[in-house]
């Protein structure tokens, strides 16, 4: 996949604003509007851009999040997986390198609930250990 200047200026344009028309995104870049939706084709045909998604604001937001830090038993990770995806509060999951196998973001509204997820991950057969960090406050947010 190849991917030029061009295109990372309209794939920044449309990181900050993805409902941006096309007409508009064409004035930003200096290029016809038909290049800019030719572009956006190639871009999306070829899975540079995956989807267009709504950005919840601060008063959508889970009141809390946590990261975990899950080590898993060998031969058991897609078990621990399939756990993972069954719970709502599981919002993305990593598998990493290190000391810990996986990392699960989480949310929820109140602390019992938090409780209760991080209760029901490091019993769920298959964790070794588990770490949990509450998110405090976000300094920096870039929208991935």
């Amino acid at each position: 996949m190849q991917i030029d200047e061009t295109d990372r200026a309209l794939i920044a344009s449309l990181s900050e604003n993805a409902r941006l028309p096309v007409a508009d995104l064409a004035r930003r870049l200096g290029l016809a509007r038909t290049t800019v939706q030719a572009r956006l084709d190639r871009l999306e045909a070829q899975g540079a851009i995956a989807g267009y998604t709504l950005k919840r604001g601060p008063g959508l937001h889970p009141a809390l999040r946590a990261t975990v830090l899950i080590s898993v038993e060998p031969r058991a990770t897609a078990a621990v997986l399939s756990r993972l995806k069954s719970l709502t509060a599981v919002e993305t999951v990593h598998t990493t390198s290190g000391r810990f196998d996986m990392i699960a973001t989480l949310s929820a509204d109140t602390t019992e609930a938090l409780d209760h997820t991080l209760d029901t991950i490091g019993e769920a057969k298959g964790v070794k250990a588990s770490e949990s960090l509450i998110h405090l406050s976000t300094r920096i947010d870039r929208g991935s």
